[in-house]
């Protein structure tokens, strides 16, 4: 079982406008959409992708959880979207009535900090109703986006919020590696292997350290679709030197039991 955590998509014609604006200062690989992250998928074997969709200001967080609340229950996991500008009990109700499952958040795009006391209102709200969050960590933007998702506010925001099934993007702080080594490595979090434009950009062996440090059973694949190629960052996962079942578990199970995926045994 492969899953990848960490794939962005949009309404056919919202994707090609965003996609086109190069978010990030990258290109991206694929179009974004969900027909074209179907055959991604299907090209790379992947069996399920969390399907992540976030709304830059208040006023969207209806009808972005209203798309990602309608993808195939089959292959895709719909991960929606919060923002500040609403009450928490209106974010809950947002994510509820459209049935979605858990929250992606992004400090670059989203009006979103980890300092922010109404950011973590709302993940207290997350926590207590148990909606599993993945965030973007670390830079990627202009000085205020990067401070908005610094590692070092994200460990202080998890040692606040007890019971926050949280997944940190990008080892915990894409762009700061050494601020994430220190600041997300070892803590009560799930770590995402992401790096756009690819993860074997960074070093093995240091990867393989921080994977081990933080205990390889804490860890999940994403590639950051549609920026990667997901069969790439899957070739670099199995070239780290993983025992077999850390991983299985990297690229797939550790996922399913985080979010207590209910899948049939083949």
């Amino acid at each position: 079982m492969i899953i990848d955590a960490h794939c962005h998509v949009w309404p056919d014609e919202i994707a090609r406008r965003v996609l086109a604006d190069r978010p990030v200062g990258l290109d991206p690989v694929h179009d974004g959409t969900l027909s074209g992250l179907l055959k991604t998928l299907d090209a790379s074997g992947i069996d399920m992708a969390l399907t992540l969709a976030v709304a830059n200001v208040g006023r969207t967080v209806w009808r972005t959880n209203e798309f990602i609340g309608t993808v195939d229950r089959t292959r895709f996991i719909p991960f929606g979207t919060v923002h500040p500008d609403l009450s928490v009990e209106e974010n809950l109700r947002a994510l509820k009535e459209n049935g979605v499952v858990g929250v992606k958040l992004h400090p670059l795009f989203q009006e979103v900090a980890f300092a922010d006391e109404r950011t973590r209102d709302i993940l207290v709200g997350l926590a207590e109703n148990d909606v599993p969050v993945l965030s973007h960590v670390g830079s990627g933007g202009g000085e205020a986006e990067n401070r908005r998702g610094a590692p070092r506010d994200l460990h202080d925001m998890v040692a606040e919020i007890p019971g926050l099934r949280l997944i940190a993007a990008h080892y915990g702080g894409y762009q700061v590696l050494e601020e994430a080594e220190k600041w997300a490595v070892g803590t009560d979090i799930h770590l995402e292997t992401s790096w756009p434009p690819s993860m074997g950009t960074l070093p093995r062996e240091r990867v393989l350290d921080i994977i081990r440090r933080h205990g390889a059973d804490r860890v999940v694949f994403g590639s950051d679709w549609p920026m990667t190629d997901p069969a790439t960052e899957i070739a670099a996962i199995r070239d780290l030197g993983l025992t077999s079942e850390e991983e299985a578990g990297v690229l797939g199970g550790n996922l399913v039991r985080l979010l207590g995926l209910d899948l049939p045994t083949t």
